[in-house]
């Protein structure tokens, strides 16, 4: 259980619920039904053994997240997952059905069997996770990067496309056509690709994929951009 305030919301609920669920639970000191209800919640969040994390929100010290749910009334008790609310309930439950809100949250059988793959990362286990889930959105990156570093680029290409695009398999197939490193002769190659980037569909295609091999977060990413847009206009 971890009390959480507007501060260390973010931290303590959202980013740890991509790791695990978490129960939030909206609460006062003088709310009387809250008081028998905590205690429920506790004990069987306890019972899951950390795979689900109980967060307790006191509604009176913390406005602005009271103001982010809306609340209207107390007790209120969300749970969420991968940054996301999937599942709530308001006012005090009983026991059983406590129980049976947060056994909803706690992963499958073949959920726990992928995350166990996943956790190995090495091509076999990847692989077995992709003949179940041919587009298990972790587990595709995961591979195309393993094949990407072992010379299968167009492999790593077509696994790829079996996903949407986000920014990490954006910078893979980027890394795959170009065959760069993510070191310093990226921006080498930068500059020698950028006057031609205006005439040459070859060489702007692969200025952009640079960029990419960059990262969005490279401190000299954003110089690059505004110098291919000077360039090309």
């Amino acid at each position: 259980m971890v009390d959480v305030t507007d501060a260390t919301f973010e931290q303590d609920v959202i980013e740890e619920s991509k790791k695990r669920p978490v129960v939030i639970d909206l609460w006062a000191e003088w709310c009387g039904p809250c008081k028998t209800l905590g205690p429920i919640i506790e004990k069987v969040c306890d019972e899951t053994e950390g795979k689900v994390l109980l967060a307790k929100v006191d509604v009176e010290a913390n406005p602005q997240t009271s103001q982010a749910f809306r609340v209207q009334s107390i007790p209120a008790v969300y749970a969420m997952k991968d940054g996301q609310i999937v599942d709530g309930f308001m006012g005090a439950q009983g026991e059983d059905a406590v129980r049976e809100f947060v056994q909803r949250l706690l992963p499958t059988d073949n959920e726990s069997i992928i995350e166990t793959l996943i956790e190995k990362g090495d091509e076999a286990s990847l692989s077995e996770i992709l003949q179940v889930e041919p587009g298990h959105p972790v587990a595709v990156p995961m591979l195309a990067k393993i094949y990407v570093d072992s010379g299968r680029t167009q492999e790593a290409l077509d696994l790829l496309a079996r996903i949407p695009e986000t920014e990490e398999t954006r910078q893979i197939a980027a890394l795959a056509r170009t065959g760069a490193n993510e070191g310093s002769e990226v921006e080498d190659r930068l500059a020698e690709l950028l006057p031609s980037v205006k005439d040459d569909d070859d060489a702007r295609k692969e200025f952009v994929d640079l960029l990419e091999v960059l990262g969005a977060e490279h401190p000299a990413t954003g110089g690059w951009r505004k110098k291919l847009t000077n360039q090309l206009f």
